[in-house]
């Protein structure tokens, strides 16, 4: 059994519906911060590998955790852990801001850009792009049913980002209006698949369609070193509205053939041959 904390912060990762995988890993560095300050010697060693199988199972289908789980170490040294744990935390900043310079300059003067869902990692290049002076637009679906769109357009307007905000139906109509596509990304296969926010997988198919370069944007802890689409479990979380159930799986797939190039901390890879 877990500490009553840990416990928490587990729960709390489980219910998240806004952030995605760079957030739900780092809580999940932060987690094992926690085990490290109450264990040490053989009960840490037990309580790793248990601590490990949990943050499996918060989300599944996230590369991101499985990775954070295999950079940790099993070991009885607790500052071992903590230091181990500090340094993917660091990473992870790190990465995103490198993605930040490289992905802002995809971005050209009066650029209309779509996305879909929230993504820190797309927010980190958008704000960039705007620290260098580069005037663009934002188009970004309401992304039902968890709205994690009308949380970026909040962010978008803190820093006087042009944006305006459809229904995810209307993806198909506005791709066309738009002259690039950025999102972000839960999971990478080796295979070259990306795992997203639903409603990726008909983005990328409506700017495929209209000839706009749809990019993905994602840390390298994002690429999942094993599994190929077909072994990637998706999540789904089913809710009620009006007495009817819903099915709702948090995430889709899209191929390869319709990205044109992953944006990471280490450059910009074309999948699946970079990947």
């Amino acid at each position: 059994m877990l500490p009553e904390e840990i416990e928490e912060l587990l729960k709390e990762m489980s219910e998240e519906k806004i952030h995605g995988a760079s957030y739900l890993a780092k809580m999940g560095a932060k987690a094992y911060i926690l085990l490290a300050e109450r264990f040490e010697g053989e009960e840490l060693v037990e309580k790793l590998k248990e601590l490990g199988v949990e943050i499996l199972n918060v989300n599944p289908t996230m590369a991101s955790l499985y990775n954070l789980v295999r950079f940790m170490p099993i070991t009885a040294d607790p500052e071992f852990v903590k230091a181990k744990a500090e340094e993917f935390i660091k990473l992870s900043e790190e990465a995103k801001r490198e993605i930040g310079n490289i992905g802002s300059e995809l971005i050209d003067q009066n650029e209309v850009i779509i996305t879909h869902s929230y993504s820190s990692t797309v927010f980190e290049i958008l704000k960039k792009a705007k620290e260098k002076g580069k005037s663009f637009k934002v188009i970004l679906t309401e992304s039902e049913p968890d709205y994690e769109g009308l949380f970026l357009s909040k962010k978008l307007e803190e820093l006087e980002i042009p944006f305006e905000v459809i229904t995810d139906a209307q993806l198909g109509l506005f791709a066309k209006k738009a002259t690039l596509a950025l999102v972000g990304a839960d999971n990478i296969t080796k295979d070259g698949y990306v795992f997203n926010k639903a409603g990726t997988y008909p983005l990328a198919l409506a700017c495929h369609d209209n000839g706009v370069p749809f990019y993905v944007a994602a840390e390298s802890f994002k690429i999942h070193p094993e599994a190929k689409a077909e072994d990637v479990k998706i999540t789904e979380r089913k809710f009620k509205r009006n007495h009817t159930i819903i099915r709702n799986y948090l995430f889709d797939a899209t191929p390869w053939k319709y990205i044109r190039g992953i944006i990471t901390e280490l450059g910009i890879l074309v999948p699946p041959k970079e990947i």
